[in-house]
């Protein structure tokens, strides 16, 4: 990947787990840094990193070949779940997985790493997770959708490392950008596939999170990677 180096937010005591979490499209991830740090001074997460990883600055046809800060191109909004550039999102997975593997590197199990984001993001937080060749502790995709849905099993592993794993997705019912119906579709065909998803809506909120949803994705963190004390995780 060309992007921009990631950004961190250290683990404030004795590193055990990790979240990466996807920015949107024409976005960086020092746009999400606030989340992880609103958690930092309510005393939350002190054992997780935070990683926003920041996407290559692409030409995007949907507008009108501008470049912007993109995991891929987008051809057109009306119909996001159609729309692929197989090459875009296949080398972000790899980018994504690439990161994954950097964390167990560093001693996190795979199972203490969350992957999510929130929409280009999350979509491709939720393509990561589903195709992810090792276990993950979870992954999750606010105002997301699923990519290459006509094929995914393709890119599955036939080990199904992750068909346990949790899933979360939040969507507001007014979002003008990333349906609401696409959301829900994208539930649909995950749990139609076997997977666990905690799929919660969001009433009159359009492209963006609020705090009911953020509170909620804390719960879903909390539960996926509770600290462990002086317990495993990294000596770094």
């Amino acid at each position: 990947m060309s992007g921009p180096a990631a950004l961190v937010v250290p683990a404030v005591k004795k590193h055990t787990a990790t979240v990466i979490f996807a920015h949107g499209l024409g976005d960086t991830g020092a746009g999400w840094m606030p989340l992880a740090q609103n958690w930092r001074r309510r005393g939350k997460f002190e054992e997780v990193a935070f990683i926003f990883p920041n996407a290559p600055t692409i030409p995007i046809t949907v507008n009108f070949q501008m470049k912007m800060p993109g995991w891929y191109d987008i051809t057109t909004f009306n119909d996001l779940q159609n729309a692929h550039d197989e090459v875009g999102i296949l080398r972000s997975r790899d980018y994504f997985n690439s990161l994954v593997a950097e964390e167990v590197a560093k001693g996190i199990p795979s199972t203490r790493i969350v992957v999510g984001g929130f929409s280009q993001g999350g979509a491709m937080s939720l393509f990561t997770g589903l195709t992810s060749p090792v276990k993950l502790g979870g992954f999750f995709g606010l105002s997301a959708y699923l990519l290459m849905h006509h094929k995914i099993k393709d890119f599955v592993p036939a080990s199904l490392p992750n068909k346990d794993t949790p899933v979360f997705m939040g969507h507001g019912d007014a979002d003008p950008t990333v349906r609401y119906a696409w959301g829900q579709q994208t539930a649909a065909v995950l749990k139609e596939l076997g997977y666990g998803v905690d799929f919660r809506t969001y009433r009159g909120l359009q492209h963006s999170a609020d705090p009911e949803e953020i509170d909620d994705l804390e719960g879903y963190l909390l539960a996926r990677l509770p600290p462990l004390g002086e317990a495993g995780g990294s000596k770094a």
